[in-house]
């Protein structure tokens, strides 16, 4: 680990490689999610949950309008396209799993109407939604 003296005596460890581009990937995402929350809440949508933790997985947020719940994934990367790539067979099952664990706790159970959303963000921070991406309504 490497520190950094800022004062006499004093030092502080200072984030260096691996830990760096964790740190700058962790904020990037979290850009990414806020970005694409405000786009939805322009649209009209309230924000339920974000980053919300299932035993199933995790669901980066969960809207609601009109008596329909949206669960969104948001991928950032250079493009939208390679965005859209990065969301794998794997991860749909794992978001549609912790979906029905989410509803399994509403009045509704699992007759509550919803859909499934992917929020793709490219590198100058525009912010494409893909509405019922990978689910049916």
């Amino acid at each position: 680990m490497k520190f950094e003296r800022i004062s006499q005596g004093t030092a502080v460890p200072v984030a260096t490689g691996r830990s760096q581009r964790g740190a700058v990937a962790y904020s990037s995402g979290r850009f990414a999610e806020e970005s694409v929350a405000q786009e939805y809440r322009r649209r009209g949508y309230e924000v339920m949950a974000e980053r919300w933790r299932g035993r199933g997985g995790e669901i980066d947020l969960i809207l609601f309008k009109d008596d329909e719940y949206a669960f969104v994934e948001v991928k950032k990367s250079q493009s939208h396209g390679r965005a859209a790539e990065r969301i794998g067979p794997r991860q749909v099952r794992r978001i549609c799993n912790a979906a029905l664990e989410y509803c399994g706790r509403l009045p509704a159970g699992l007759l509550t109407a919803m859909r499934f959303d992917a929020a793709l963000v490219d590198q100058f921070g525009r912010v494409e939604i893909l509405e019922n991406a990978f689910g049916a309504n």
